[in-house]
């Protein structure tokens, strides 16, 4: 599927801002053989001091800039056109016992090391309520179907509810309202997989929404997505699902990070020199090209 992707930030400030350094991860991954960037840009307003582009531990692309002059505003519009397609998922995953033995056996370090993604993290920390709900799901033959299971749960006991939670709320305060938006359901999911012992991550990145019938979809009325990526073995390797929507990650799922959690692969985080709080706003446009 090939798409168009517009992602805007805005932020305005009360007081103005005498200096900042912000690291940005919004442009999409190219991800062989399951997504490829054909073409991406970033605009930046005002123009930062300094601008400079690199890729983090986990692979993503970051800008990172930084500001020297007085502003009041900051406003990033990422573009990118993408093509995405995801292989048809089989399941060839191990039960329990043989992930722990596949685990054992798998000792690299690098970024797509299952074992980054076994410990608790701040937004999705060791619980043992949530433990408790994901033991519900064992017995499931394998990884694969337990992954499936728990997000079949998450999405059917869990609130879509947008004011329920901030992007500070972990995986515990989430699960203890059954409320949330995509990245605390996310959060839950990877807290409950890795006290099971199943590695897993966050997943940053962009939906296609579709309107209901009979109505026109509302340009900038989208938002930016998250869901999880879970270690199902050597053979399998890594595999995605959307537990707001329950379902597994398709076509219509465009990558932009990797992480652990949500600060991983947070779409702006920096630090700037100023009094008082500030505003933003977020408006992302995924048109199907063709």
């Amino acid at each position: 599927m090939l798409y168009d992707i517009r992602l805007r930030l805005t932020y305005d400030y009360p007081a103005t801002v005498e200096g900042g350094r912000h690291h940005l991860r919004t442009t999409p991954l190219t991800l062989p053989g399951v997504q490829r960037v054909i073409a991406s840009s970033i605009t930046i307003e005002p123009k930062p001091s300094e601008q400079s582009v690199y890729c983090d531990f986990f692979g993503n692309p970051v800008t990172s800039v930084a500001y020297r002059a007085p502003h009041d505003e900051l406003d990033v519009t990422m573009k990118a056109r993408v093509n995405v397609t995801r292989p048809q998922l089989q399941d060839s995953s191990p039960n329990m016992s043989g992930l722990t033995d596949a685990l054992r056996h798998t000792l690299n370090l690098d970024a797509g090391s299952p074992q980054h993604f076994l410990p608790p993290t701040n937004h999705a920390p060791i619980d043992a309520d949530i433990i408790a709900y994901a033991r519900e799901s064992l017995g499931q033959p394998s990884i694969f179907q337990i992954a499936r299971d728990l997000c079949r749960r998450i999405h059917a006991d869990f609130a879509y509810e947008p004011d329920a939670t901030s992007v500070e709320t972990r995986s515990s305060e989430a699960f203890a309202q059954r409320a949330g938006v995509c990245q605390d359901f996310s959060h839950v999911m990877i807290s409950g997989l890795r006290g099971l012992g199943i590695p897993a991550g966050y997943v940053s990145g962009f939906i296609r929404t579709i309107p209901p019938p009979g109505q026109v979809r509302l340009e900038g009325a989208d938002a930016m997505h998250a869901w999880v990526r879970i270690w199902c073995g050597e053979a399998m390797g890594w595999v995605e699902f959307d537990p707001t929507n329950d379902i597994p990650a398709g076509d219509d799922h465009i990558v932009i990070g990797y992480g652990r959690d949500y600060d991983d692969v947070a779409p702006i985080v920096g630090v700037l020199r100023t009094v008082g709080g500030h505003s933003s706003e977020q408006q992302v446009d995924v048109i199907p090209v063709g």
